[in-house]
């Protein structure tokens, strides 16, 4: 991704990071189908190693993991929204850092959540960010994405009362599909749904649930 892209997310970020606690922080308790998804996601993983919560915000998806059990530390871009989760969540480990090149060793990490975490990435880039998912995530380890559906981008310069500068891009989930199993993912569940009305942005949420196939079965491209 162009790094004036990645600089004015970053900076984007830093700028709304109390808005956002205030706005997010508390929106899994009105969004039955998420915590449905994570609870069967923490099922699989609990006990199998650490968890990662790719560009965690302030850390709320973070908190209900570890909550329902799972070992899990959180990353984000903004360095703000990093310190808002360590305030928040005291006993679970967060740091800044970017995607494209994660600081963790190859095999690290028993699972992934990434909720809304591709949505400032063009298409053309998500071969490269999953396979550095893919490197990171232990064999079999598992991949859980929440991103918003549809084919347009949308540009924001201005959000919640402060000066930005992002893109939001939708995606069907055949395109995001296609990826991860570029990236040497096998894809294990799809679920689509509506917005919750007075919750969220009004745009239909998708969701994949993928795993690290074994390198046998992995041939790129």
């Amino acid at each position: 991704m162009d790094d004036e892209i990645t600089k004015n997310t970053q900076i984007s970020y830093d700028r709304l990071a109390d808005e956002y606690v205030r706005r997010i922080y508390d929106e899994l308790q009105h969004k039955p189908l998420d915590r449905q998804l994570l609870d069967e996601f923490a099922a699989r993983v609990k006990g199998n190693g650490s968890v990662c919560d790719l560009g965690c915000g302030p850390g709320h998806v973070a908190r209900y993991l570890r909550e329902h059990g799972v070992q899990v530390c959180g990353l984000d871009l903004s360095s703000e929204l990093v310190e808002r989760a360590r305030q928040l969540n005291p006993d679970v480990r967060f740091e800044q850092g970017n995607m494209f090149a994660l600081n963790a060793a190859d095999a690290t990490w028993a699972g992934i959540v990434a909720f809304y975490s591709i949505i400032h990435i063009p298409r053309t880039d998500h071969v490269p960010v999953l396979s550095e998912m893919r490197r990171v995530l232990r064999s079999g380890g598992l991949l859980l994405l929440a991103f918003h559906v549809g084919d347009e981008v949308v540009h924001f310069d201005e959000l919640w009362g402060q000066a930005v500068s992002l893109d939001f891009h939708l995606f069907c989930a055949d395109a995001v599909v296609l990826a991860l199993r570029r990236a040497g993912f096998e894809v294990e569940k799809i679920v689509e749904r509506d917005p919750y009305p007075n919750v969220e942005a009004q745009t239909r949420r998708g969701y994949i649930l993928a795993s690290k196939r074994s390198q046998k079965g992995f041939s790129g491209g």
